[in-house]
């Protein structure tokens, strides 16, 4: 478990694909202004990571919310349920078509309100505009709700933005790349015209309006820290090096 700022924590932990593969994926942990805490999404826990989480958070009595906020990742769910069952839980429409028989709080996530909404204390939301939130292609896995910790500059990320990083040992000596788009878009994009134009606004929309972000907590790949304006300049070129994407869709669809 890894502190990135006064209030913020990530915890990394393995994902295996077809039981072999190591993607990765992740978690985070949130102190809001009343001392109490919300977690985002969950994971695997190893002992020494689960032994640390309860401990900062009372035994995880001080858990005040869980919230997943991408549709596709749910094996998890239910553990990280048991792990703080008093807690308000938050999830999308599939987390609960998934597991109906959690007790699912408020509206699904992805139908919040950017602005008002039941984590307004601490967090920024963002969902991607011109693509399907969930694909009926279960492999594609483009969009998510991006979470931004206001105190902190810090954007919780999953599949939406990715960053290339070497595993393992490699990872420390060899350099990240910068925030890429997911490679599915094209696959993601809606099926009507304008989607591709929806989308770029949405990016670069995003680019300035958390233009001051610090870090980027990645699922399946890294923590990417930046300099001053780089959040902005890397969702820029990220958006550029889909162009031929969206040309595509807009000659397919108008």
């Amino acid at each position: 478990m890894q502190q990135l700022a006064k209030d913020f924590w990530n915890i990394r932990a393995p994902q295996r694909v077809a039981g072999i593969i190591n993607v990765g994926t992740h978690m985070s942990v949130v102190r809001r202004p009343n001392g109490r805490f919300v977690v985002v999404d969950g994971a695997p826990l190893g002992r020494g990571q689960r032994e640390a989480l309860l401990q900062l958070t009372a035994g995880g009595s001080e858990v005040e919310a869980v919230v997943h906020v991408h549709p596709f990742h749910t094996l998890h769910v239910e553990a990280t349920h048991r792990l703080f069952p008093s807690a308000l839980l938050y999830g999308t429409l599939r987390h609960r078509h998934v597991a109906p028989s959690l007790p699912w709080a408020e509206a699904p996530v992805e139908l919040w309100d950017h602005v008002h909404h039941p984590l307004q204390d601490v967090f920024d939301l963002s969902v991607p505009d011109g693509v399907d939130f969930v694909c009926l292609d279960e492999r594609v896995h483009v969009a998510s709700v991006l979470v931004r910790h206001r105190a902190s500059s810090i954007v919780h990320v999953d599949d939406t933005l990715n960053v290339m990083a070497a595993p393992g040992v490699l990872g420390r000596v060899l350099p990240q790349s910068g925030l890429r788009m997911h490679p599915m878009l094209g696959r993601a994009l809606g099926a009507h015209a304008g989607a591709a134009d929806a989308y770029a606004c949405w990016a670069r929309g995003l680019a300035a309006d958390w233009a001051d972000t610090r870090i980027v907590c990645a699922a399946h790949s890294a923590v990417r820290e930046l300099e001053p304006g780089g959040f902005s300049r890397e969702v820029l070129h990220a958006l550029e090096r889909v162009q031929r994407t969206l040309d595509r869709h807009r000659k397919r669809h108008g």
